[in-house]
């Protein structure tokens, strides 16, 4: 799921070390089919998908591998948070400002874009415009900033990566609040695989990862969650 030019090399590293591990698999990484045909394929050996879609139409029909802990600020091993921003430019100055003012969201079926900020303004009795559907996590940061949008809710991580890859755009952003940590995106595989056996390859080769490709995909280790983790949230109303 993060993978950006800057993680490329580092992501196609950690497939080969888990492949050699495992002693089977694709000699590459899929980089460019539909996610939902990859994650409901049959022949799947390795992905990642987001928590929202994982309890929403996949738990039942993959296995959960693990889930990877990225060591966020103020996050237990294993979750991750949303980071609600808004333009530096701009007057609001907490969630009660947020009231009717208009979320740029990547997508319907985001945890930390979509269900993550509606739970939390849910909870802080906050109302607002939905949309733009922006596609993107980046797209929506790139939203706030042109004031094509007033806020958006960006994965911690994503958010992470913008402030070095993109500082032209986070630069324009504050962060206003984050939203309470659920857990981070898991690991999944088909259901004719043999998951804990994976799931013991993936350990040690994210430990055998050179320090430079840990750091950029700011891996830190691999968390065993039970799927009830997931599956306990509700599910958002669509947007």
């Amino acid at each position: 799921m993060y993978d950006y030019p800057h993680t490329r090399a580092a992501n196609t590293l950690l497939w080969t070390l888990i492949r050699k591990q495992l002693g089977h698999g694709p000699a590459e990484l899929t980089h460019d089919s539909d996610p939902w045909y990859i994650w409901q394929s049959h022949e799947l050996v390795f992905s990642q998908t987001c928590g929202l879609p994982f309890r929403a139409g996949l738990h039942d029909k993959v296995q959960l591998i693990g889930t990877p802990d990225y060591g966020l600020i103020d996050c237990p091993a294993g979750y991750y948070n949303s980071v609600i921003v808004v333009s530096l430019a701009s007057n609001i100055r907490d969630l009660k400002s947020l009231e009717g003012q208009s979320m740029a969201y990547n997508e319907g079926l985001s945890q930390s874009g979509w269900a993550a900020p509606q739970a939390h303004l849910k909870q802080a009795n906050v109302s607002f415009k939905t949309g733009p559907c922006t596609g993107s996590h980046k797209a929506s940061a790139q939203a706030v900033a042109t004031s094509g949008a007033d806020f958006a809710a960006i994965d911690a991580l994503t958010w992470e990566m913008l402030r070095f890859n993109m500082p032209e755009v986070t630069d324009k952003l504050r962060v206003l609040d984050r939203t309470v940590p659920t857990p981070a995106l898991p690991y999944i595989t088909s259901m004719p695989q043999d998951a804990s056996t994976i799931a013991n390859a993936v350990e040690s080769s994210i430990k055998a990862l050179p320090t430079a490709a840990r750091e950029t995909l700011h891996l830190k280790g691999l968390v065993r969650l039970a799927p009830s983790a997931y599956l306990e949230m509700p599910l958002p109303t669509a947007p």
